[in-house]
């Protein structure tokens, strides 16, 4: 038996290239529908609607808060602060698109660490995260780490 499962749900309406849809979270109470279609996933200016690079985005960088902050914790030096960003990356490939990268920027404020104790640490994390393990492969993972 699984130890925890969460459930979204998308409702597409029309083609992909006319078409739209929206996007819930049904396990939580986190919010939605949010809009989405084809045709805003690649428009870097209209920021109304969300797209799956984003919500993957969303997903790596709140399970590598989490995977870094139980490596910190572990190591008897609970982090006080961490910012996690995650930039995501949709390119052309063959006839399509795939994510090709996933980019960690975190920054720390951990009473106790040296510079590179926190980039010891922050790769450990990296190689811990659920989201992490399923992007490697298939995506390039990049990661900075540093103290505030």
């Amino acid at each position: 038996m699984p130890v925890a499962f969460r459930k979204a749900s998308t409702e597409w309406q029309g083609t992909a290239a006319e078409g739209g849809g929206t996007t819930t979270f049904v396990s939580s109470q986190a919010g939605g529908p949010f809009p989405v279609s084809l045709t805003k996933r690649t428009d870097q200016e209209d920021k109304s609607q969300t797209n799956p690079e984003e919500l993957i985005a969303a997903a790596h960088s709140t399970c590598y808060a989490m995977a870094f902050s139980n490596v910190l914790s572990q190591n008897d030096t609970p982090p006080t602060k961490l910012d996690v960003d995650v930039r995501v990356t949709l390119d052309t490939a063959g006839e399509g698109f795939a994510i090709t990268k996933s980019e960690l920027t975190v920054k720390g404020v951990v009473p106790g660490l040296s510079d590179e104790q926190f980039a010891t640490l922050a790769a450990d994390a990296e190689q811990a995260c659920p989201v992490s393990n399923v992007l490697r492969g298939n995506a390039e993972i990049t990661l900075k780490a540093s103290l505030s």
